[in-house]
């Protein structure tokens, strides 16, 4: 056997690889746009044959899928991290306002999701049964706790939720005109404060509960997101960013 071929054989290169090939991909996608992207750029970019993307996306469409969901992996591992240091984040409020400013923070996945809503709903279509899922088992965990209004069916509430939290998201494509860095955050933080207080009043219950209960809640939260981001990573062949 080849040396060329022990080195695409090799689990470690393989994955270091890829990851070299999404890096490029990102980078490329910011500065240009998902249209203007090709193969033959991210080839160019990472330094390697347009053959050997081949070997590991089948696909134009497939690489750009790896890098949006890789994108969102990111944001899922900073309201992980976020979790762990305020366990009262898992409130669907909280949750709320915290994932919205982690993927409008994110340059790249502010385009995918504000840009084209029909590119989004291809990019995240492989892997939306699994999100479907963790969220589903999220409400129950709330649900449990008391956290949401009990007048409505549960997937009634997890559907409106994510109905609003769509809304808020596709309505910063209208919020476009330039400003001052300074300003445009401040403006962000006041709609992701917005975003929670509709949460808030729309869908919770106001019942409180203990802080032991808080941090057991968010623990089950964590471990959630945490199944969730290993599943993804697994299926992508990449390793943690």
């Amino acid at each position: 056997m080849s040396a060329t071929a022990d080195r695409l054989r090799d689990p470690q290169q393989r994955q270091e690889r890829a990851t070299r090939i999404l890096d490029t991909a990102a980078e490329l996608l910011v500065r240009y746009g998902y249209r203007r992207v090709t193969i033959d750029d991210v080839a160019a970019g990472a330094g390697i044959g347009k053959g050997t993307i081949y070997l590991h996306w089948k696909s134009r469409e497939a690489l750009f899928t790896a890098v949006f969901e890789r994108e969102v992996l990111q944001a899922i591992g900073e309201l992980r991290q976020a979790l762990r240091q305020d366990p009262q984040l898992s409130l669907l409020h909280r949750f709320a306002r915290t994932y919205f400013l982690a993927i409008l923070h994110r340059p790249l996945l502010r385009g995918f999701v504000l840009g084209d809503p029909d590119l989004l709903g291809k990019l995240a279509q492989p892997r939306d049964d699994r999100h479907r899922l963790i969220s589903h088992s999220y409400f129950q965990l709330l649900a449990e706790h008391r956290l949401l209004r009990d007048d409505l069916d549960l997937d009634a509430i997890a559907y409106a939720f994510q109905a609003t939290f769509e809304g808020f998201l596709q309505a910063e494509a209208a919020a476009t005109a330039p400003t001052p860095a300074s300003q445009a955050a401040t403006g962000l933080d006041q709609r992701a404060d917005l975003l929670a207080q509709t949460v808030q009043r729309a869908f919770e219950s106001g019942h409180t509960i203990a802080r032991h209960a808080q941090q057991s809640l968010a623990t089950a939260v964590i471990d959630l997101l945490s199944d969730l981001v290993d599943a993804d990573r697994a299926d992508l062949g990449i390793s943690q960013a």
